[in-house]
């Protein structure tokens, strides 16, 4: 028997992705915004702040757009105090990802601050809804001031500050654009156009021929000999004056005397030239004849006549290491 009753149709299956997918997918941004790439070690909170910047959004307000929740704490809404750092954990930094358009494990390895410290791991971090929050960052550990031009290619013109972390006792320097970061005090990086010393030395750094265990003990000698005018003194107070004079803030910084704030720069040539050296050490250190033909041989690499550390020096405790 025919009936004139048609049968209701079925409604046609959505395609819209649930919440979760959408984020697991590529972002597309809208028109005339751009992918904002990260620094190479850049601080999270600077870079987060650039993106926001980017879409013309305070910094809370991107993230509460990203769906993850930012919990109170002493960092800065807009990014411009390195005194603390933002970290999100596995969630948050994967909602990160997909807006920005960067694989997890490259946004990983370009901002090493990204994850909590004392929590990547635990459930909550792995497990929980994406959250960020905010953690105070000690001034030995806070990052430096990047190089502005690069700062400016990386944003599209929307921001020329950021903040990124330098590999351990070493400067932050851009041998492109001659600039340098030194100490999170400096309001602005430094130019080192006159230095082209620093330029080179930064340039050895990148070749395999130090360890950290060396660099971390060259950089305590330096140290020791800058801070009690030994050896390298007048070399270092020339530099010094050669910097301040092409960077005359430096010298109106309140409490934050040059002299500090710029000791890590100074000596970083020598340093480099002592860490390549202390490499080739044995760990228990050098028998007598080795280390009168080492000291010469430093010497030699540094310029000097000759180098007689006395017995308190750390250069001495080096070499009679046991």
């Amino acid at each position: 028997m025919n009936s004139s009753t048609t049968a209701p149709k079925e409604a046609a299956p959505s395609h819209a992705p649930a919440p979760a997918a959408a984020w697991a997918a590529a972002a597309h941004p809208a028109p005339g915004v751009f992918r904002v790439r990260p620094l190479p070690g850049e601080a999270t909170a600077s870079y987060l702040t650039r993106l926001a910047h980017t879409w013309r959004l305070p910094l809370p307000d991107l993230l509460d757009g990203l769906g993850i929740h930012l919990a109170t704490g002493p960092g800065s809404a807009d990014g411009t105090t390195p005194s603390a750092e933002l970290h999100l954990n596995t969630a948050g930094q994967q909602r990160l990802s997909a807006h920005a358009r960067i694989p997890h494990p490259h946004l990983l390895r370009a901002l090493p601050r990204l994850s909590p410290p004392d929590r990547t791991g635990t459930a909550e971090a792995l497990t929980g809804p994406p959250a960020a929050h905010w953690q105070p960052t000690p001034p030995a550990l806070q990052p430096f001031r990047a190089c502005t031009t690069c700062v400016q290619h990386r944003s599209h013109g929307t921001a020329t500050t950021a903040w990124a972390y330098p590999p351990a006792h070493t400067p932050l320097i851009c041998t492109r654009h001659q600039q340098a970061g030194a100490d999170p005090r400096h309001t602005t990086p430094l130019d080192i156009r006159t230095l082209p010393e620093l330029t080179h030395a930064h340039q050895r750094l990148t070749r395999p021929t130090t360890t950290p265990t060396a660099l971390t003990w060259a950089a305590t000698i330096t140290t020791r000999w800058y801070d009690h005018h030994q050896h390298l003194n007048q070399r270092w107070q020339t530099r010094l004056a050669r910097l301040t004079a092409a960077n005359p803030h430096t010298r109106h910084h309140g409490t934050a005397s040059p002299t500090l704030t710029c000791r890590t720069l100074v000596t970083y040539p020598e340093t480099l030239t002592l860490a390549a050296a202390l490499t080739h050490i044995p760990p228990h250190g050098l028998t007598r004849t080795d280390q009168t033909r080492f000291l010469q041989h430093l010497a030699n690499k540094m310029g000097l006549p000759r180098l007689a550390p006395a017995t308190h020096d750390p250069l001495w405790a080096r070499l009679h290491r046991h």
